[in-house]
């Protein structure tokens, strides 16, 4: 946990999840996504959150299809038309925008290599860092579902943490990232007021797991947590959960969208975290010539190649 006595939120922030319908068409989609980016600026949100894969289905049979390339950046609107239209969405409202996922191509063409990338941009317009999904989506349920991820996409190789600087930092992981602690507690302890995870939980895992990962997230590390999901869409091969939700530091369900198309506000203020770390003082309380301190060992914050 950061120890300085600076707030990690400098500032009260309004938060914004768009719960976006996405379909078949690109086109439509960057336009609708403008659409509803527009009306959460219009709530007073200055932190604005879209869904993972936002610009396409979701599912591995769609990844190639709509891939777009990001390097060498900036890419030209040929290359990345979602690129220019999330920049686009953040000067136009003038927020800072996670824009959610979209499938990455590798320049070369030969490697066949695919990412799951979030670009994140300042309200001018300009890109503040990106993530690539870390762990990919294995999982094999009997009866239930079967996904396989990395039969098509590579795994990125970074925490990531970026600075807002009218705010603070946030960290930004995608969907499956979720699952796996160590990559919120290192957020939590460089300082980090909030974890964003767009993400596409399905109708299996989500009714288990949805809501506890986002409240253990935000009860482990005292911090706000924001999970974004796409609408569900029965006539897509993938149903996504939908219940786009924001968490406060006490674990406490602040919002939550149903399964439908919906945007999702939440008010984050630091005196809220500062107050929980007081009350359950966690940092000064750890052991660590118990157990390590995952903090403490080798962590990767960059990425080969990133976009920029």
């Amino acid at each position: 946990m950061a120890t300085s006595n600076e707030p990690v939120l400098k500032q009260p922030l309004k938060l914004a999840c768009i719960q976006l319908a996405s379909g078949a068409d690109k086109a439509a989609n960057l336009r609708h996504a403008r659409e509803k980016v527009v009306e959460a600026a219009a709530t007073g949100a200055k932190l604005i959150v879209l869904p993972e894969c936002f610009n396409s289905p979701y599912g591995c049979e769609f990844f190639p299809s709509y891939a777009e390339t990001l390097l060498p950046g900036p890419p030209s609107k040929e290359q990345s038309p979602s690129y220019h239209a999330l920049s686009a969405m953040a000067a136009e409202t003038k927020t800072y925008l996670v824009g959610g996922s979209i499938p990455e191509a590798d320049p070369d063409p030969s490697t066949k290599k695919y990412y799951n990338t979030s670009l994140i941009f300042g309200p001018d317009g300009a890109l503040l860092a990106s993530h690539r999904k870390v762990h990919l989506f294995d999982i094999d349920i009997p009866g239930q579902i079967t996904f396989r991820e990395s039969d098509v996409l590579s795994p990125g190789n970074k925490v990531s943490i970026v600075d807002l600087p009218d705010y603070g930092k946030i960290a930004v992981a995608i969907c499956y990232d979720v699952r796996f602690p160590e990559l919120a507690t290192v957020a939590a302890r460089r300082g980090c007021f909030a974890l964003v995870y767009p993400g596409a939980f399905n109708t299996t895992t989500g009714p288990l797991h949805w809501r506890l990962q986002g409240r253990a997230r935000a009860m482990d590390n005292q911090l706000y947590v924001a999970l974004c999901s796409p609408a569900r869409d029965t006539s897509q091969s993938y149903h996504a959960y939908g219940h786009t939700l924001v968490v406060d530091p006490m674990a406490k369900i602040l919002a939550e969208a149903d399964e439908t198309e919906d945007i999702v506000t939440a008010e984050l203020d630091g005196d809220t975290i500062a107050t929980t770390r007081r009350n359950i003082p966690l940092s000064t309380q750890r052991r660590f010539d118990v157990y390590p301190d995952v903090n403490a060992g080798k962590i990767s914050f960059e990425e080969p190649n990133p976009p920029v």
